[in-house]
C-alpha cells in the first residue's frame, strides 16, 4: 500500500517514513514540496496520504481542496497533521474531505494506529470497487448475450416474412448494411447505426399477413391486390407495436414508413419531407438500391450505374435527396457490401446479428 507523505520539514519526512515503513505491506513516499505532490498524484494512486498543513507555498488546506478535484481522488484517505491549538484549521480541512488528524507532536503508535485505520479503510475501498466491476462485467455480458438473442430472433421473424416473396435471406444481410452505410455517412453516431442495422430487416414483416394468393400471385397485381399489398406496411407497425425493445420500436417505424415518399405520394400515410421519419427514409434508399441491383424472378439485376442513375434521378422525388447522397458516398464500401452478401447461405451470417 502506497502511502504518500507531505511536508516540508526533511527531518519530519525521514521520521513519518521510518514510522510508517513497520506497518504490514506499507511502501512510503515522500515530498517535500506540495505542488509536485499534487501533480505526481495526477499520475499515481496513493492508498493514504499523511499530509502537514502549514507549508510554503501551498498550504495543507489548499493541497486538500485541489487534490479532491483529481479523477478518482474523491475517496481516497487522507490524514492532516496540525498543531494541537489549529481546531479551525480542521473544521475546514474536514469540509474539504480530510478523513482524519494528527496533532504535533506526533505520537508513533497514534501515527501508525491512524494510518492502519486509514489503510483497512482503503483495502475495503479497493476490494469494493473491485468487486462492484467484476460485477458491471457480468452485467454487460448478460446484456450483450440478451442483446444478441434479440438481435438474431429480429432476423431470423425477418426472414420469415421474405420466404413468402421473391427475395431472399441475403437482401435482408445487403439492405440493413447498405442502411447502416447510410445512417453512418450522415453522421448517426454507432449506436444509432447499429439499431437501424438490426431494425431494417423488419421493413416487411406485414408481408405475413398478405394472403397468399397476392403474395404468390406470378404476373402483376392489379388495382384491388396492388391496395392490399400496400396494407403490408400498417400490418407491419401493428405486429411490432408496444413493444419494450427499442429495436422492435425501431422496427414499428421502419415498417411503417419505408414506402413513404418524400413528395408526398408513398403509403400508408402520405408523409413527405421530413415529416417521414428518418430511420424509414434511410430503409427506403436501402431497400430500393438492393432491389434494382439483385435479379428477382421477374427481372434482371440492374448494374450499380444505372441503379445510381435511376435512384438520384428520384432524389427529391421519392427519396430524401440527403440519404441518397449518402448512399453512393462510398463507392467502395457499397461494393465490399454486395461482394460480401453476393450468393451467399443466409444461415452463415446469421453470426453478425447475434
Amino acid at each position: 500500500m502506497n502511502i504518500l507523505i507531505i511536508d516540508d520539514n526533511e527531518a519530519n519526512l525521514a521520521l513519518f517514513g521510518h514510522m510508517l515503513e513497520m506497518l504490514d505491506a506499507a511502501a512510503p513516499t515522500a515530498m517535500r514540496d506540495a505542488r509536485e505532490a499534487l501533480a505526481w498524484c495526477a499520475d499515481n494512486d496513493p492508498d493514504v496520504v499523511v499530509l502537514d498543513y502549514m507549508m510554503p507555498d501551498m498550504d495543507g488546506l489548499e493541497f486538500l481542496r485541489q487534490f479532491r478535484m483529481l479523477p478518482g481522488k474523491e475517496q481516497t484517505p487522507l490524514v492532516m497533521v496540525t498543531a494541537d491549538t489549529q481546531a479551525k484549521v480542521r473544521h475546514e480541512a474536514l469540509r474539504l474531505g480530510a478523513n482524519d488528524f494528527l496533532v504535533k507532536p506526533v505520537n508513533f503508535v497514534e501515527l501508525n494506529a491512524r494510518v492502519g485505520n486509514l489503510l483497512a479503510l482503503r483495502r475495503a475501498q479497493l476490494q469494493l470497487a473491485c468487486h462492484a466491476a467484476r460485477l458491471a462485467e457480468e452485467v454487460r455480458k448478460a446484456t450483450a448475450v440478451i442483446a444478441a438473442r434479440e438481435r438474431e430472433a429480429i432476423f431470423r421473424l425477418s426472414r420469415a416474412a421474405e420466404f413468402r416473396s421473391p427475395e431472399t435471406g441475403a437482401h435482408l444481410l445487403r439492405m440493413a448494411a447498405y442502411a447502416e452505410l447510410v445512417a453512418r455517412n450522415l453522421g448517426l453516431d454507432a449506436a444509432q447505426c447499429e439499431t437501424i442495422r438490426a431494425a431494417a430487416p423488419l421493413h416487411d414483416i406485414g408481408k405475413l399477413g398478405v394472403p397468399d394468393a397476392i403474395m404468390q400471385k406470378p404476373g402483376p397485381l392489379d388495382a384491388r391486390e396492388r391496395a392490399v399489398m400496400r396494407e403490408h406496411a400498417g400490418m407491419g407497425a401493428d405486429i411490432l407495436a408496444d413493444s419494450d425493445s427499442p429495436l422492435l420500436q425501431a422496427g414499428a417505424v421502419i415498417a411503417r414508413s419505408h414506402h413513404e415518399r418524400w413528395d408526398g405520394g408513398g403509403y400508408p400515410l402520405g408523409l413527405a419531407g421530413a415529416a417521414i421519419p428518418l430511420h424509414g427514409r434511410i430503409v427506403a434508399v436501402a431497400d430500393v438500391f438492393d432491389a434494382l441491383t439483385s435479379r428477382r424472378a421477374y427481372k434482371d439485376a440492374w448494374d450499380a450505374g444505372a441503379a445510381r442513375a435511376e435512384m438520384q434521378a428520384e432524389s427529391g422525388r421519392h427519396f430524401d435527396p440527403a440519404c441518397v447522397e449518402a448512399l453512393f458516398r462510398d463507392d467502395a464500401a457499397l461494393e465490399a457490401i454486395h461482394r460480401r452478401y453476393a450468393n451467399v447461405e443466409t444461415h452463415s451470417h446469421l453470426k453478425e446479428f447475434a
